[in-house]
């Protein structure tokens, strides 16, 4: 039997009774940090950064440091998958990642190679040990991913886009070509989840940043069936005999909420345009939820930051099942101070409402 986790973070993962809601948030470590951009300064670049075990610990424990959240982030991206597959990955200033060769016939993907993550992603594993050690179980360690078909996205575009013109293209004219090369990166997104798993981290996250771009019968035949397919063989159990939470969070994908759930994911992500309340009643206890307060909020003044969050905490209840985190990522532009703020709120806020609940009990 797995070990029942002691830690705020993990027992509301599995909806377990917490003290108070737990938080963390997505890119909480990055540029609005100034301690961040110094590291990033010293890396020279930002992958250079990623591939620096020593560097990338020292950033994913930063926010830690700074805002005493309930759960450190492994800083890496999504993209070292398709890197580590065989394409060229680079950031042009301004633009965002570029990925090369583009992948848009059967030759191309032929081209893709199996990863050994000891052999092809060891930096990243190498990063999980060095973070784990340097938390000393004062907090877990989240790994991640990005989904089959958000890293299909870029390996078939080349890199960001506004029409996803080429990948949608493939789905509707070539769908067995997609799904091939769907497979091919479930396979290495399981691998390379598992060993992160296997070298310390205590809860993975998949990211599917561009599943929102789907229609609802495209999302479900196409970004989901891939995710099934890792979750389905993920370790669910560490090697400290603690019990593994795989969170999902998909953007734009909040009216698919129980096709998400039958995925068997223990915690499913909400972006802001998600309401809260409802999706708290449409999951009836069956998944914790995550989220999902407007990232843009943080550009308001404290006193409106802590309205937001006891109104968003409010519309989650008391019963056990919440992680608190923004409806997205922190942008580069936000005030540090703001996200403690935040923080701050989340913990208060949230005492109080247990304190209410239980005195109503009572």
């Amino acid at each position: 039997m797995p070990i029942e986790p002691t830690h705020r973070f993990l027992r509301a993962c599995h909806s377990l009774p917490v003290d108070q809601t737990p938080v963390w948030l997505m890119r909480q470590a990055g540029r609005y940090l100034p301690e961040y951009m110094r590291v990033r300064q010293q890396a020279g670049d930002f992958l250079t950064l990623c591939k620096n075990p020593d560097l990338a610990t020292e950033v994913t424990l930063q926010p830690v440091y700074r805002f005493n959240m309930d759960a450190a982030i492994l800083f890496s991206d999504i993209l070292v998958v398709p890197e580590a597959m065989g394409m060229t990955l680079f950031f042009e200033t301004g633009e965002g990642p570029v990925l090369e060769p583009v992948l848009r016939t059967p030759a191309d993907l032929r081209c893709l190679r199996p990863v050994d993550p000891e052999e092809r992603l060891g930096y990243v594993l190498q990063t999980v040990v060095q973070i784990r050690q340097a938390l000393n179980g004062k907090i877990p360690l989240i790994g991640f991913s990005g989904s089959p078909w958000t890293l299909a996205t870029y390996m078939i575009e080349g890199g960001s886009s506004k029409t996803f013109r080429y990948i949608k293209g493939m789905l509707f004219d070539q769908p067995a070509l997609l799904q091939q090369l769907l497979d091919q990166i479930s396979d290495v997104v399981v691998d390379y989840l598992n060993a992160q798993i296997a070298h310390g981290v205590q809860a993975v996250q998949i990211f599917d940043t561009w599943g929102g771009v789907l229609g609802p019968r495209e999302f479900v035949a196409f970004s989901l069936r891939s995710i099934q397919r890792i979750v389905d063989r993920l370790h669910r159990v560490g090697p400290d005999g603690q019990k593994v939470p795989i969170i999902l969070f998909a953007k734009g994908c909040g009216s698919l909420l129980e096709e998400m759930i039958g995925t068997g994911c223990d915690v499913i992500g909400l972006d802001w345009t998600t309401d809260a309340a409802s999706a708290r009643h449409r999951a009836a206890g069956r998944v914790a939820l995550q989220g999902n307060l407007d990232p843009a909020v943080l550009y308001a003044s404290p006193e409106i930051i802590r309205m937001q969050v006891g109104r968003l905490l409010r519309d989650f209840g008391t019963e056990p099942g919440h992680i608190f985190n923004l409806g997205h990522g922190v942008a580069q532009d936000m005030d540090p101070s703001r996200i403690a703020d935040l923080v701050t709120a989340v913990q208060e806020e949230s005492r109080l409402l247990l304190r209410y609940r239980q005195a109503g009990e009572e």
